[in-house]
């Protein structure tokens, strides 16, 4: 019997990032220590119905996406809300309550990240624009075009961001991945 040499079951992690909405969840599957994309897309809630069943809908969605992928880390974009618009602000912590609950549900850990601090990780601008992110994104996990649409860019940035923290806390602690 040979003896075949894999990535060690243990060095490999798994982290779901994702850019909560109400309207259209981005969320993206990244696998480390190789940055490979496994799955990304987006989880749409039907604008028609009440409150209470779009957050339904959102919740299904991330089930499945789940169900679909063993995920030891998920990363989840905090909210950020311009005081002209705090009805947003509201809504889009309905959305996040969900998401924070269904990765609470399963044992899985979470943290939040502020678009600053995600802007800064893969830029080093934490002011950038969408356009320098996702061209970051494009270039760092070798993607021939940008992620569309801008809800599955940004929940990828959320997960590299995760991920480059990850890394980062790994060797500061002399672990090299």
């Amino acid at each position: 019997m040979a003896n075949r040499v894999t990535p060690d079951a243990a060095e490999r992690f798994t982290v779901l990032g994702i850019d909560p909405g109400l309207n259209r969840t981005g969320y993206a599957v990244i696998d480390l220590p190789d940055r490979r994309v496994r799955d990304a897309g987006i989880v749409c809630s039907t604008e028609a119905l009440s409150l209470a069943e779009r957050l339904r809908e959102i919740d299904e969605g991330l089930a499945d996406v789940l169900a679909d992928h063993t995920v030891d880390l998920v990363a989840v974009e905090d909210l950020f809300a311009h005081y002209k618009h705090p009805r947003t602000a509201i809504l889009m912590g309905h959305a996040r309550g969900v998401i924070l609950l269904a990765a609470a549900r399963r044992g899985i850990e979470v943290v939040s990240l502020s678009a600053t601090s995600v802007k800064k990780s893969l830029t080093g601008n934490g002011h950038a624009g969408k356009a320098q992110v996702q061209r970051a994104i494009v270039a760092t996990l070798g993607l021939s075009r940008c992620p569309e649409p801008p809800d599955v860019a940004d929940a990828l940035a959320v997960a590299l961001c995760a991920a480059i923290g990850r890394d980062g806390a790994k060797h500061q602690a002399g672990v090299m991945t």
